[in-house]
């Protein structure tokens, strides 16, 4: 059902998830960004954001912070896991794996680590777990105040 803390938490998540993806973009190597990364993160992100953040809104403003931070790793392990599928994908249709089929499932695995360790900085880990935080809390705000 549609309510105020839902419809934020799925703004203010993908407006996060837009801004996180542009700084990861700056770290990747010229021409090796996926076309419309930042845009499908930002998708992904509001759809999180309804289900995990806005569902669980209207709890105590200790569990906003903890929501906002559970919401934001759903969103990073389901972006990950898309980017890497469809790279995936693009390698077995060019004959990356051979006979195997277990070969391309494990790189979907090991394609996740590598998106996830290009996130690994300072600024990039602050700006995900403040901004989860911050998300949370503005969440929380909206969801007590119209509901």
């Amino acid at each position: 059902m549609p309510t105020a803390g839902r419809l934020v938490a799925a703004i203010v998540f993908a407006a996060l998830m837009y801004y996180v993806s542009l700084l990861t973009i700056e770290r990747m190597e010229e021409g090796t960004a996926p076309q419309l990364y930042a845009e499908i993160n930002a998708a992904i992100a509001a759809v999180l954001g309804w289900i995990v953040a806005g569902s669980r809104a209207r709890a105590p403003w200790l569990g906003a912070i903890s929501y906002g931070l559970t919401a934001m790793v759903a969103i990073l392990f389901w972006t990950l896991f898309a980017h890497s599928f469809v790279e995936m994908v693009k390698g077995a249709m060019r004959g990356n794996y051979g006979a195997s089929a277990t070969d391309a499932v494990v790189d979907v695995f090991r394609l996740m680590m590598e998106g996830g360790i290009l996130m690994l900085t300072p600024m990039i880990s602050g700006v995900v777990v403040g901004g989860a935080i911050v998300a949370g809390l503005i969440t929380e705000f909206f969801a007590r105040r119209f509901n």
